[in-house]
């Protein structure tokens, strides 16, 4: 079975990595994957993997997603968009006379790129849906999504119930989690030496959206307070910006060199010692054995990556998600859930957890046997393989 995925990131991220780790025991089932990408870090990484990568400047997109759909000045977004195109396009007609067997989007905003990609190669098409949509309704540009997804997805995956519930009902839709492959070490985070601080991670692209700024505004609140931790930040900086380019796109809202304002900050409020910028980390699994918490407040009100692998290692979570359900965290019992992404309300779950280390360790080994209940990458990777079959067996194509 060929398949060429469509992946819309350069940095390497939680959508990259997951489709990594689903590709591994695909392609130990007979998928040959092939992956159109835009240049970047995520590249060599596909590669590592074992897929062929076919790199371009940058793949088109339609941003719809609950926080990042267009409005006022975000609507200059679409000249980007509109640039990228041909140089998508060309990527694109490159591959026409590859066997491919089906198209796979690993994101939604590529949907109507997917489309011509659909259209060109004459084969199905699954798109996997890993963010928040505006919800069914809201507006011309929602409904038409939902139509192009209606009249030319054959397979629509969501990665959890939040995601789900912000489609359609009437879509072909299943719910496959993410799975996660620690590679046979789902071990028990390390026990914080007495006398040492607490240690809090965050993992993910360096970007506002994940709610990295509000995390370090709650370091310094719980510092006044007089309570220490260590709080240790791995990603990658989405973009390093100087210049008039720094300036203008700084003004116009549409990126922020978060690393450098992070570093600022950090320095202006003496937090040298509680906050550690670690860059990319190429193994997580050497990094999660150092927490005692994962903490994920952003602004995309769902459970990120990081919270179920850290629940592999027996490590709770503080996540901003204001109706959290079965499939993203279980509030008091394998994390804590907060309404948004407040600095106070952040420092205040903190808090809770480092104060009470015996109800910490509780959390930690609920959230580790809901995490190999839910998130065992063997089952969600199987569920994958069986629509790929039905599709392609069905011979479905547009």
């Amino acid at each position: 079975m060929n398949i060429l995925f469509l992946h819309p990131a350069a940095a390497f991220g939680g959508a990259s990595k997951s489709l990594i780790e689903l590709y591994r025991l695909l392609h130990a089932g007979g998928v040959r994957g092939t992956v159109l990408t835009p240049v970047g870090a995520v590249c060599q990484s596909f590669e590592k993997a074992g897929m062929r990568v076919r790199p371009v400047k940058g793949l088109s997109q339609f941003d719809n997603t609950r926080y990042g759909y267009y409005r006022k000045v975000r609507w200059v977004i679409l000249l980007r968009e509109l640039f990228l195109l041909p140089f998508a396009l060309v990527g694109l007609w490159r591959l026409r006379r590859e066997p491919f067997d089906l198209v796979h989007i690993n994101e939604i905003t590529l949907l109507p790129f997917g489309v011509i990609a659909k259209w060109l190669l004459r084969v199905p098409m699954v798109v996997h849906v890993r963010s928040l949509q505006r919800k069914p309704g809201s507006g011309m540009r929602t409904r038409w999504v939902n139509a192009l997804l209606r009249r030319y997805a054959d397979a629509v995956v969501a990665i959890d119930h939040t995601v789900a519930a912000t489609l359609e009902a009437d879509l072909p839709l299943s719910i496959i989690h993410n799975g996660l492959d620690v590679a046979g070490q789902s071990v028990e985070s390390a026990s914080p030496i007495k006398g040492e601080p607490v240690k809090v991670g965050f993992l993910g692209v360096l970007i506002p959206l994940k709610g990295v700024f509000e995390l370090v505004e709650a370091v310094h609140i719980l510092k006044l307070r007089g309570i220490y931790i260590e709080c240790l930040i791995a990603g990658e900086n989405a973009r390093r910006l100087s210049g008039i380019k720094a300036w203008l796109l700084g003004k116009l809202g549409f990126a922020r060199d978060v690393k450098t304002e992070l570093e600022l900050f950090i320095r202006r409020n003496n937090l040298q010692e509680q906050v550690r910028l670690l860059g990319f980390v190429s193994d997580v699994r050497e990094l999660y054995p150092q927490l005692d918490i994962l903490c994920f407040p952003s602004y995309l009100d769902a459970a990120g990556r990081p919270v179920f692998e850290a629940a592999f290692y027996g490590i709770p979570s503080v996540v901003a998600i204001a109706n959290p359900v079965q499939d993203a965290v279980l509030h008091e019992f394998t994390g804590l859930a907060i309404p948004e992404p407040k600095p106070e309300l952040i420092a205040d779950a903190l808090q809770r957890l480092i104060e009470d280390p015996v109800w910490r360790c509780q959390l930690g080994q609920q959230a580790k046997a809901w995490a190999e209940q839910t998130f065992s990458i063997d089952i969600n990777a199987s569920l994958m393989f069986d629509i790929y079959k039905r599709l392609v067996s069905s011979g479905q194509a547009c």
